[in-house]
């Protein structure tokens, strides 16, 4: 950040926030402005990659890397004849083998390329073998020690601290994470990198965002840290895997029992943890696997400084307003939930600080009803609106006898186990969710907010969610002026829900005029001529 622009509105500035970024990814491409982590190689060791590749369009090449934004690792030997291009319809369905006459890697090595084309909305799957495995989990230990060493300073600055009794240290640290980045931050917990070298906390706060019930590739043997995990890309890679609740658990379909606080419990290093989640993450993360059981039946325990919140109808990051569709059946979703976050990371503070406790944890629960298998959601019929009849199958996979304890990949593809559960928040009549932290534009609905969108047909695969997306589906014009009367009156509550939520901490009161603001310019256009 450079500009006052950068900085918003200043909130964070204003609050005395310190705020630091590190690269910690290996794989970024080493280009001006991007953080990345320089880290070694293991010469001349050898291992299995699996590359998945879903085109939205015809096209005869794909990269090695996931989605071409990241650094691949070239392949071996590229005449290989044990290299393998397979096609399915579906995660679950038959792989189709490419003959080898009818493809072959880039002369880069960093390739697939196809020269009939490949099919658009097929899982395509390239499995090869790679060399030279970055240290790839470095990454933690990075992260580790320069959140420890701006808390607690380095040798030098320990002996000046001793000497003359000054210190310019940060008091504490709050780790924030939104999508590939909370889900490191999940990774981080689990593999107890919460502890620095002198047994000392390293963050006081944590605040996943978004990560569902995810971990990922970020500490094991040719790990591809950009493979996360939707119902539709980047399919059965290590990252939505037991466990998924901070306290133990035990499945019983391998007898394993662990829990993502062990490590830190046993070494009295737990941070406290808000979980925040948009509606997206149920569909397509397995989010409510954070605080069920694991055959969906209960509500798990949660930590006693864990909160979870779910932003009811939000997707993975909110649309622009207005929204467009973009490859999506509905118009995308723009419940924006950033007013919350700010929120909740003042909240956290005060938790920290001041030992204020925070809003109570807002998420639909199984005993209440508000979270449901897809078979159950009650989504209303609405004219020209496809209801989702496929999610992210959270499965039990097996990728070797010791990928667990040395993280080693001996199955490319994995063996896949049965599935865990999957449940998504229960709506009301209108399809918008019960549950969770309702904002404005779902509490005082100009239209249908949800967690699912579908992709559009051009793209192929068309009862399959689109990733990340969520969608918006307005009400008529004529609906809208019957339900509220007047502009006036929309208004008024849309101002009483929000101070209703101010008043709970879910949001700042500071925010209220500009929730009111954002609700007014969207009654314009909603009700506009059309």
């Amino acid at each position: 950040p450079s500009t006052a622009e950068h900085f918003g509105d200043g909130l964070l500035l204003e609050e005395g926030f310190t705020l630091v970024w590190l690269g910690w990814q290996f794989d970024v491409p080493p280009k001006p402005d991007l953080l990345r982590l320089d880290v070694p190689v293991i010469k001349g060791l050898t291992g299995l990659v699996r590359s998945e590749h879903t085109p939205d369009r015809k096209e005869t090449s794909f990269s090695l890397a996931d989605r071409t934004m990241r650094v691949a690792y070239p392949v071996a030997e590229p005449a290989d004849p044990a290299a393998v291009l397979t096609l399915r319809d579906r995660v679950e369905g038959p792989r189709r083998t490419v003959p080898r006459s009818q493809w072959r890697f880039s002369a880069d090595r960093t390739r697939v390329e196809v020269p009939a084309g490949l099919e658009p909305g097929k899982l395509y799957e390239v499995v090869y073998k790679a060399q030279d495995p970055a240290l790839v989990g470095l990454g933690l230990a990075a992260v580790r020690d320069l959140i420890s060493f701006l808390k607690y300073g380095g040798a030098a600055e320990e002996a000046f601290v001793m000497l003359t009794g000054q210190g310019r240290h940060l008091k504490r640290a709050i780790g924030y994470g939104s999508s590939q980045s909370g889900r490191f931050l999940r990774t981080f917990l689990y593999c107890g990198f919460n502890r620095d070298e002198k047994g000392r906390r390293v963050f006081d706060g944590l605040i996943p965002h978004v990560a569902g019930a995810s971990r990922g590739s970020f500490n094991h043997r040719f790990a591809q840290p950009s493979r996360d995990a939707h119902p539709y890309m980047n399919t059965l890679y290590p990252t939505i895997i037991f466990p998924f609740t901070d306290l133990d658990e035990t499945d019983p379909a391998t007898g394993l029992t662990d829990g993502l606080l062990r490590r830190a419990q046993a070494t009295g290093v737990v941070p406290k943890i808000f979980y925040t989640n948009g509606s997206y993450e149920y569909y397509g993360r397995a989010s409510a696997l954070i605080h069920t059981t694991l055959n969906g039946k209960q509500d798990a325990r949660l930590a006693p400084d864990t909160r979870v919140y779910l932003f009811a109808g939000a997707q993975h990051g909110p649309a622009a307003w207005p929204p467009a569709r973009g490859g999506t059946q509905n118009l995308r979703n723009p419940n924006d939930f950033r007013y919350a976050m700010r929120a909740l990371l003042l909240a956290m503070h005060r938790w920290l600080a001041d030992g204020v406790a925070p809003p109570p944890s807002g998420y639909p629960k199984v005993a209440s009803g508000q979270l449901v298998p897809l078979s159950r959601l009650r989504f209303p019929k609405l004219p020209g609106v496809a209801i989702p009849t496929r999610i992210y199958e959270p499965y039990r996979l097996d990728f070797g006898p010791e990928f667990r304890t040395r993280g080693i990949i001996a199955f490319e593809p994995p063996k896949v186990g049965p599935a865990y559960s999957a449940l998504v928040p229960q709506v009301d009549a209108d399809g918008n969710e019960i549950g969770g932290i309702r904002l404005p534009d779902v509490a005082v609905p100009l239209g249908v907010y949800t967690g699912w969108n579908l992709r559009d047909p051009s793209l192929g695969a068309p009862d399959e969610l689109y990733s990340m997306a969520g969608s918006f589906i307005p009400f008529p014009r004529a609906e809208i002026e019957k339900r509220y009367g007047s502009r006036d009156q929309y208004l008024k509550r849309v101002e009483a829900a929000a101070r209703e939520l101010a008043r709970a901490g879910y949001v700042l009161e500071r925010d209220v005029p500009l929730l009111l603001q954002r609700a007014s310019r969207q009654w314009d256009d909603l009700t506009a001529a059309r």
